[in-house]
């Protein structure tokens, strides 16, 4: 997730059984919120979604208050902002997530497959753990469905992977062997700088910024085992 900030709310399932979770994916109701900027907008939504009574209220995101990056800081803004609106909120938070057309490992492999030299944030030492969407969407339902043991789950991979090492895995998969070349992120900041002037850049500083702290779960923290899930890994989407 880039610079949004996903709320998932059940107020739409009062008349429909919760163990219904096809119907429950097909209802539950969404709304996108760039974080760094509306976090009264955010309020504001998680406000009128306690109003209304919900059951239960999912906030999803990637966050770290204690962030060096504001950027970053903000989206624990974000949770705090969920949390003083409505207290039985449950968050979650997902590693970067893969999927079947995503905006991650999709143009990765397609620049993988084009490029013979590979630019990479950094050294390529940012250490990453990929999660399928679908687990996470799973994950939520389950939480969503009955009462949660744990207000906070960070949800990742099976497997922690370097940027480095990920980049070889994807590149292996598509047959090539491109050659992987460090790029300062202080170079990167200005490409993004310049990108964010294009009506739909292709990079943008914040992205930079999510590429230069490590996004995998913390040993303690509740995850999939606790909903009784088994994460399946990047190799899923790289076998086909």
């Amino acid at each position: 997730m880039e610079s949004a900030l996903l709320v998932l709310d059940i107020c739409q399932l009062r008349n429909v059984t919760l163990d219904d979770e096809a119907l429950m994916r097909e209802v539950v109701g969404a709304l996108l919120i760039d974080v760094s900027e509306r976090i009264d907008d955010l309020r504001g939504a998680v406000e009128r979604a306690d109003a209304l009574e919900c059951a239960r209220l999912a906030h999803v995101i990637g966050a770290n208050a204690g962030s060096a990056s504001p950027y970053i800081r903000s989206r624990g803004e974000g949770e705090a902002a969920v949390l003083d609106a409505l207290p039985s909120a449950k968050l979650v938070r997902p590693a970067v997530m893969f999927g079947p057309g995503d905006a991650f490992l999709t143009p990765l492999l397609a620049m993988l497959r084009r490029l013979p030299i590979f630019p990479m944030f950094g050294s390529g030492a940012t250490r990453l753990q990929p999660v399928y969407v679908e687990d996470v969407a799973e994950a939520v339902v389950r939480i969503l469905r009955a009462p949660a043991a744990s207000q906070l789950y960070e949800l990742a991979g099976p497997r922690v992977y370097t940027y480095q090492e990920l980049l070889r895995a994807i590149a292996a998969s598509a047959g090539t062997k491109p050659f992987l070349v460090p790029f300062p992120f202080s170079l990167w900041h200005v490409i993004g700088y310049v990108a964010e002037a294009l009506p739909s850049p292709p990079l943008t500083r914040n992205q930079v910024e999510l590429m230069g702290e490590d996004n995998i779960s913390k040993p303690d923290a509740s995850g999939f085992e606790a909903l009784q899930i088994s994460p399946q890994p990047i190799d899923i989407m790289l076998s086909g």
